[in-house]
């Protein structure tokens, strides 16, 4: 029984670390901008929660506006582990 309430309470503790948010949100739009090869003029940042666990992680946006409102020269997304700080995905609209 013992064995058991320590074997929950280890993947409880465990499940809890893997969803605190330890990257700040400046340290995640610079790693960003790091990831892409242009200068942006408009950044945006949101924290999204994934996954049973309710990893964290930032969302941000790197943008160029283009002529028209609804559009955009440059546009990049990039996906950081909040928790970790490791690069995800970036994705670049060419």
């Amino acid at each position: 029984m013992i064995v058991a309430v320590l074997a929950v309470a280890f993947v409880a503790a465990q499940t809890c670390q893997q969803s605190q948010v330890r990257v700040t949100k400046e340290d995640a739009i610079a790693k960003a901008k790091r990831e892409i090869d242009f200068t942006p003029q408009r950044t945006q940042i949101r924290l999204l929660r994934q996954g049973i666990t309710s990893q964290p992680f930032w969302i941000v946006s790197l943008s160029i506006p283009g002529e028209r409102e609804d559009t955009f020269r440059k546009l990049a997304l990039v996906k950081i582990d909040a928790n970790n700080g490791k690069l995800d995905s970036v994705k670049q609209q060419r």
